[in-house]
């Protein structure tokens, strides 16, 4: 089991930036990929980006370029960093723990409760 908790969300104007976290506990972290979701109201949860053990990253396509995920596997703790943030970006985030190309497709047995990022224009 793993266990996750989000932090860092937040109230920021447009254009700002935030600085999410994400730590783990239970089982060895450095074992999983871990990835960021969003779920913006009436909508789907939506894969945002995933970064392997070996710190290898994809992202989805509209945020390139301005969010950088990131791990510290000495503190079982994975980073979304979001800059130059839009009203669209506005969303609950979630982090999720598991294999690298199940998380991409939404596909996880573990997941944070969640942490409110809401950009205002």
């Amino acid at each position: 089991q793993v266990q996750l908790a989000e932090s860092g969300g937040g109230l920021v104007q447009a254009g700002g930036s935030l600085r999410l976290s994400c730590a783990a506990s239970g089982r060895t972290f450095s074992d999983y990929a871990m990835g960021w979701f969003r779920q913006a109201p009436g909508k789907e949860r939506k894969f945002v980006a995933v970064i392997t053990q070996n710190d290898n990253r994809v992202y989805t396509e509209s945020v390139k370029g301005r969010f950088t995920i990131s791990r510290d596997n000495a503190k079982n703790t994975v980073y979304l960093q979001m800059n130059s943030l839009k009203p669209e970006d506005t969303a609950l985030y979630y982090c999720a723990a598991g294999n690298f190309v199940h998380l991409q497709l939404g596909v996880s047995d573990y997941w944070g409760q969640g942490t409110q990022v809401t950009v205002s224009s």
